[in-house]
């Protein structure tokens, strides 16, 4: 999302020491445990832009949801277990990156990065 609206990202899979890195791109080697955007420059610089970059992976995960049961609906993709669990733990991703949690210091759920660019214009660094 952040590219939508002009920004430059840095995207990091993981947390601790970094393991490769790739231009923009990084895997930490705790790869399973957090993943995280970094942008900067957002051309259009309010506090809904914030909001909405920061809502992008669950815009996406509700966007593949409706895209996934509309073609199990026009049978074009088959009623079997991996279409119903990658859409039932995608419904969990939505709703637990939706509570306003403070991990740490500086990492917050997309709930909370929501609530404090919103609330208070504050944006979230994850370094």
């Amino acid at each position: 999302m952040a590219i939508i609206f002009g920004g430059k990202v840095d995207f990091t899979i993981g947390r601790g020491k970094t393991i490769l890195k790739m231009g923009k791109f990084k895997i930490k080697s705790v790869y399973f445990l957090d993943s995280f955007c970094k942008y900067e420059n957002l051309k259009n610089d309010s506090r809904f832009s914030h909001a909405v970059v920061y809502a992008g992976g669950v815009l996406f995960n509700l966007l593949t949801i409706f895209i996934i049961n509309g073609l199990i609906m026009a049978n074009i993709l088959p009623e079997d277990i991996f279409c119903y669990q990658f859409v039932y733990f995608s419904v969990y991703y939505v709703i637990f990156s939706l509570l306003p949690i403070q991990y740490t210091e500086t990492s917050a759920s997309d709930g909370r990065a929501i609530y404090n660019v919103l609330r208070y214009g504050k944006t979230c660094d994850p370094d």
